[in-house]
């Protein structure tokens, strides 16, 4: 149980990391669309789509669209066609996931 809850806490602080990460990376490469907001909903899983940003009310359909483009643009989501939608994948955080450790790689 001691182990479990060691590999649980060292695996929230590598999330923690990483969305401080994220949020560095976007206030340098993206300061007009970085809001803690959109931080917050790329991090609520590891995928996103524009009707979540609409939904959760950081901007319009069309500047949703952008925003997910710039973030894929600077290396932080991944586009990913879905049928008619699009998916933008947040590698890092998905590899975070499915791995036991708990290496944050910096943003290219």
């Amino acid at each position: 149980m001691a182990e479990t809850s060691k590999w649980t806490t060292d695996k929230i602080a590598a999330i923690r990391k990483l969305a401080e990460h994220t949020t560095e990376h976007m206030r340098a490469r993206l300061p007009k669309i970085y809001t803690r907001e959109l931080v917050d909903v790329i991090f609520e899983q590891p995928y996103c789509r524009i009707g979540n940003l609409v939904q959760k009310g950081i901007a319009q359909r069309q500047a949703a669209s952008r925003c997910l483009h710039d973030l894929a643009a600077q290396g932080v989501l991944r586009e990913m066609p879905l049928g008619k939608e699009k998916l933008f994948i947040h590698a890092k955080l998905m590899q975070l996931l499915s791995r036991d450790d708990n290496q944050v790689e910096p943003y290219a």
